[in-house]
């Protein structure tokens, strides 16, 4: 059952038939009974999607909505917002993942009944998972203890007496969606002063604290601004301890039958979703969707840097990322029996999304807090076996003023510029004795003046282990290496200290393409297992070396790998310089030989033109789009390998979603960045997976030729008129691009004439390549003393 409340713009209009945004302008003049716009503004209105699908279907323009679409499209126009929209959907798919049964026999009936009954049967779940309302472990399905916060944080459903299976049925016995919530108590969410306390075993912060008079706290990686919170009291006359300032509460509570009742439709849709792809994929596509289309407002830790720094923690049974943004670090840990994860974030959907996904992820405890880790830490008794961390960068405003004397800065109290070092100190205050935490950090922070006494006495008592530098593009900002600390909480200090320094910033891949992950993986974790055994390292000229403490103690500290490892073994000598040179000649002969010939001059031809929508439609080719994960590990295809032109780089999680696998005389075109790129597959990349961000064509051999259709899709008028744009990116609309209808014999003839230029274009590539390394070469020769000037 559709929802008008849903709402499509022109351009989601245009998505759906697979025609233009002036297709639907004159829909709306040549058709009366054309929908009438909902919501938005005059100039960019929004449509009822149920209205808008019943006429395309009536107009014959549309068969059937795609499944995914039609759950995004319902999902990007809930009233509250994506957010709201994910976090219902998520509980919803939890409740799938979980008990099946119970939501098929919630699901029969009205979308009323559906909103009334759902709060029930998601507690059932919500609360064994999340535990209750405070936070507080749960079990046997029911609350280790009962307080009235309780109730007063779910609204009208009781939490503390969770109704089985059987109550699902009986829709008198759950309140109507139209009761009124009670009114709030003191310390109901958000402003609940329960912060989110362990499981049984581990001490808990259930002290109701002190309003906060508090700046607002600093957006997390992956978060959207936070609203400020109010301040109606006095400013403390004195600085005061970080857990008697702004409470933070638990990240996930059961929503009401009135919150839900908007939302059912898109649940309905996310529950067909889960049958299809299950419902850990359908929650991880939405997810995934909603980042992609939204890339500035979120600082997202890549996958493959996310497992590297859960590598280097160690397997652990209790893990806490205080910054958790979307569950990046958290969801890379390695499960295993009876694990704790711990996660907090400022944004508050963020956190509930987070612990939504982990709990689809893995069978582990979650327990997500909502709040400012340094200003409101929610569990100031945790002490982890592990902590991961990718902490907000450059933050001035960290809580400097208010936290001069938190008892976490045991060693040295932070400079306002040195937010960084606040993280650090948290990080290793939430652990246990022996536990690692891994921090990513940005350079500046190893070599800074304001941080040196800080780093000093880091290294000092043994607690950095090890720096290691990443190459340029292996995080956001893309434009500098980043760095990742390891630290360990000291139970013991080594009686001669040494700290691991990586460098594997020759792991950087050219152009656009991220680093050679797993070359990078390889290098950085055998270096650290092999440190962390002996408690030193052999000297790896370039790459690795463990340095003793006393060396790192002058006046800077510079803790920058780079300035302390031995240089690199010569990889470009006479010799090797000779061969690139000849491989440089080699490619320039066979780029001239390629050269097209003179351009022949033609009359203006106005060929009757088609879209890839209506080619689609009609048969003549399938359209895919890349997916989030596989059964098998395979090489997966990224669009910085179509605009590079490279080989295969990527790889997506292992999941039992079905990959979508490349064929040779395939099509495929990204659809992100405003590059006219369209690739050919041939046989050396047919197999490969396909990557985000990208969209497969597969031409029926009979009627389209796939070096026409790829040679076509680049011209620039092509893919502008295709092409959306926002602030800072351009999407295209592969539907859109447009190109001309001509028997095969003429399609090949033209496909001939691209697949030269393809073939040209290769060719001058690789002698770039190559033209940059003998340069390159040339100029370190030179410089170190290895090649002579004549």
């Amino acid at each position: 059952m559709q929802d008008n409340a849903t709402e499509v713009t022109a351009a989601g209009i245009a998505r759906l038939a697979g025609v233009g945004r002036a297709a639907v302008s004159n829909w709306r003049r040549r058709h009366a009974d054309f929908p009438k716009p909902v919501g938005g503004t005059e100039t960019s209105p929004s449509f009822a999607l149920a209205e808008v699908e019943a006429w395309l279907r009536k107009q014959g323009k549309l068969a059937e909505v795609p499944l995914r679409e039609r759950v995004w499209q319902q999902l990007v126009g809930h009233p509250e917002g994506p957010l709201t929209a994910l976090v219902h959907a998520g509980c919803v798919l939890l409740l799938i993942h979980e008990r099946p049964t119970v939501w098929l026999d919630a699901v029969a009936g009205s979308d009323e009944r559906l909103a009334a009954i759902l709060p029930g049967a998601l507690d059932q779940v919500l609360t064994p998972r999340f535990g209750d309302a405070a936070g507080r472990a749960v079990h046997g399905g029911r609350p280790a203890s009962t307080s009235s916060a309780v109730n007063a944080v779910d609204g009208p459903q009781a939490v503390n007496s969770v109704p089985d299976a059987s109550a699902v049925n009986a829709p008198h016995s759950v309140p109507t969606v139209n009761m009124p919530s009670p009114a709030p108590a003191v310390n109901a969410a958000p402003a609940s002063a329960d912060v989110n306390s362990s499981p049984a075993g581990r001490t808990a912060n259930t002290q109701a604290p002190t309003p906060s008079v508090n700046t607002p706290a600093p957006t997390q990686p992956g978060s959207a601004p936070a609203a400020a919170p109010a301040v109606n009291a006095p400013a403390a006359p004195e600085p005061v301890n970080a857990s008697t300032v702004t409470p933070a509460v638990n990240a996930l509570r059961t929503p009401t039958g009135h919150q839900l009742l908007p939302s059912v439709p898109l649940l309905r849709g996310a529950a067909e979703l889960a049958a299809d792809l299950g419902a850990r994929q359908a929650f991880e596509f939405l997810l995934g969707r909603h980042l992609d289309a939204n890339p500035r407002q979120y600082t997202l830790t890549p996958a493959d840097l996310a497992g590297l720094m859960a590598d280097l923690a160690g397997p652990a049974r209790s893990v806490l990322d205080p910054a958790c943004g979307t569950g990046a670090l958290l969801r890379a840990v390695d499960p295993r029996p009876g694990q704790e994860l711990y996660a907090q974030d400022g944004a508050p959907d963020l956190a509930a999304l987070t612990a939504l996904r982990l709990a689809l992820h893995s069978r582990a405890d979650v327990r997500a807090a909502v709040g400012d880790s340094l200003r409101a830490d929610a569990r100031p008794g945790l002490r982890a076996d592990a902590v991961l961390c990718h902490p907000p960068f450059n933050e001035r405003n960290w809580g400097h003023d208010e936290l001069a004397y938190d008892p976490r800065w045991e060693y040295g109290f932070p400079a306002r510029t040195e937010s960084e070092l606040a993280w650090v100190q948290h990080a290793l205050a939430r652990l246990t004795d022996g536990g690692t935490a891994v921090l990513l950090m940005p350079p500046a922070a190893a070599s800074r003046r304001s941080g040196r006494r800080i780093r000093a006495d880091l290294l000092r008592r043994g607690t950095l282990r090890a720096v290691v530098a990443l190459p340029v593009g292996a995080a956001p900002p893309y434009n500098i290496p980043l760095h990742v600390w390891v630290l360990r909480r000291p139970d013991r200090t080594p009686a001669t200290p040494e700290v691991l320094l990586v460098d594997s910033g020759k792991f950087a891949a050219e152009g656009r393409g991220g680093p050679d992950w797993a070359a990078v993986r390889d290098a950085v974790l055998d270096a650290w297992r092999a440190f962390a055994r002996a408690g030193r390292l052999d000297d790896r000229p370039g790459l690795a070396r463990s340095v003793p403490v006393i060396e790192l103690l002058d006046d800077d500290v510079d803790l920058a790998p780079a300035r302390h490892l031995p240089p690199p073994a010569v990889a470009d000598g006479a010799e090797q310089l000779t061969a690139v040179r000849e491989r440089l000649g080699a490619t320039l002969r066979l780029t001239a030989d390629l050269t097209p010939p003179p351009a022949d001059p033609a009359p203006a031809v106005r060929w009757p033109l088609t879209t890839v929508g209506e080619l689609a439609r009609g048969g003549a080719l399938v359209m895919r789009t890349g997916g989030n994960g596989g059964p098998a590990r395979v090489p997966v295809l990224t669009d910085h390998d179509v605009l590079a032109g490279s080989a295969p780089s990527g790889t997506l999680p292992e999941s039992e979603e079905e990959a979508v696998l490349t064929e040779p005389g395939d099509v495929v075109v990204p659809v992100l960045g405003g590059g006219s790129v369209a690739r050919v597959i041939d046989a050396a990349t047919a197999g490969a997976a396909l990557g985000r961000n990208l969209v497969l064509l597969r031409p029926d051999g009979t009627a389209l030729d796939p070096w026409f259709l790829a040679g076509f899709l680049r011209g620039t008028a092509n893919n502008r008129q295709a092409s959306s744009y926002a602030s800072t990116a351009t999407r295209l609309d592969v539907r859109r691009l447009q190109l001309p209808r001509l028997p095969l014999d003429e399609q090949r003839r033209y496909g001939a004439r691209f697949r030269a230029l393809d073939e040209f274009e290769r060719a001058l590539r690789h002698a770039s390549r190559l033209g940059e390394q003998l340069v390159r070469g040339m100029y370190d020769g030179l410089t170190d003393g290895t090649v002579a000037p004549d």
